[in-house]
């Protein structure tokens, strides 16, 4: 019955797998890695990392554990910003004590992704005096509050 009613429709990507995407595109961007470097560092496609990133297909517990190695980020990094919400959890996970996460915030705006977002904070960290990346910080949020008003 439930085949029946899947059949022909379209999987949606989970939010939770399109927020992991997401984090693997943003580490990769930052590090400057291209597609393909980390797909040869995985033993994949580039086009695997594609949907990895994109949320089109979900990463394995290896593979996650795999790019964390890779990237140099603890697994918990790719789930920073989901939201968990216990009322949504499985009866099953709830009496594991597995609080299932499912939304992100809402309040993050999509500006993660945004090529221009993550050039700004590669250009930002490779800034090597500390006290200069202070001014250029006070300097940004000064702009930015001149531009909300």
């Amino acid at each position: 019955m439930l085949a029946q009613q899947t059949m022909g429709k379209a999987r949606q990507a989970h939010p939770v797998d399109v927020h992991v995407g997401g984090r693997v595109r943003l580490r990769r961007v930052f590090l400057g890695y291209s597609q393909e470097k980390l797909a040869n560092a995985l033993g994949l496609t580039f086009q695997q990392i594609q949907k990895y990133e994109r949320g089109a297909n979900r990463i394995s517990a290896s593979k996650l554990y795999e790019l964390s190695r890779i990237l140099s980020v603890p697994v918990t990094y790719f789930f920073e910003g989901v939201e968990s919400e216990g009322e949504s959890g499985s009866a099953a996970g709830q009496e594991a004590g597995v609080t299932v996460a499912s939304t992100i915030h809402s309040s993050d705006p999509d500006f993660t992704n945004q090529r221009e977002t993550l050039q700004l904070i590669s250009s930002y960290y490779r800034i090597p005096d500390a006290k200069v990346r202070a001014e250029v910080l006070s300097l940004l949020k000064t702009l930015g509050r001149t531009t909300e008003s």
